[in-house]
């Protein structure tokens, strides 16, 4: 029953108050990831999210449900083991009917439309809010990974993964990825401070006085195929 409403409300949707996109300190899903983005005939994808929240840290973690969208006839390709959910693509028969449905070339990839599920920071599945859904395009009868986290800077310097960002109080931060071509899309989210130009790879950011001091900084980098990457890092100002 549980899972039933979980799907319902991936479907339905829900009432959410309206935040700034980069607001890093609210409860949603973030971005949702298939790993690997397409897949061939026989292969798997595990799904995952990463996650705000108010009260939590950032946090990647698997949906607590996962339903087919589109195409219908592809609905038992969604499966899970009790942890994880994963989305198997089906024989090239299967896949040549589905293509068939969705009026696509013969040869052409099939656009899988899932949607997500996840219950995170709660314990319980409501219907006043607190179930947070989100959808996800997986491409079925070819083969693509996710994309390496282009170069980085923050603050003119390199920011690897899990480093401790320190950045001067009430200053233009600059923050830059090299996501140069025209099907890269980009997402800077922060909990410490306020995010300038946040959806294009040279954003900045500013934390004043007034402002959360201490936090997290996000980006969500995804590429024309399907493909997601993430960083998280601690930041603060002084």
């Amino acid at each position: 029953m549980k899972q039933l409403l979980v799907i319902a409300l991936v479907l339905a949707g829900c009432g959410a108050d309206i935040h700034e996109g980069w607001e890093l300190d609210h409860d949603r899903i973030i971005a949702v990831r298939a790993t690997p983005p397409r897949i061939a005939p026989g292969e798997q994808a595990t799904i995952d999210l990463l996650l705000g929240s108010t009260a939590e840290p950032v946090a990647q973690q698997p949906p607590d449900a996962v339903v087919v969208i589109s195409p219908p006839s592809l609905a038992n390709v969604a499966t899970t083991d009790g942890e994880r959910w994963f989305i198997t693509a089906p024989d090239d028969a299967t896949l040549a009917a589905a293509r068939e449905e969705l009026a696509l070339a013969p040869d052409a990839p099939v656009p899988l439309l899932i949607g997500v599920a996840k219950q995170w920071p709660y314990p319980v599945t409501s219907v006043d809010g607190l179930t947070f859904q989100a959808t996800k395009t997986i491409w079925l009868g070819e083969r693509a990974v996710n994309p390496v986290m282009p170069n980085l800077l923050i603050n003119g310097v390199d920011a690897p993964d899990g480093s401790e960002l320190v950045v001067p109080a009430n200053t233009k931060v600059p923050l830059f990825i090299d996501a140069a071509d025209p099907d890269h899309i980009v997402a800077w989210l922060t909990s410490c401070g306020e995010m300038h130009d946040f959806d294009v790879p040279s954003a900045y950011l500013v934390v004043p006085p007034e402002s959360n001091q201490e936090g997290e900084l996000a980006v969500v980098f995804r590429d024309g195929r399907g493909g997601v990457a993430w960083r998280v890092w601690p930041i603060r100002a002084e």
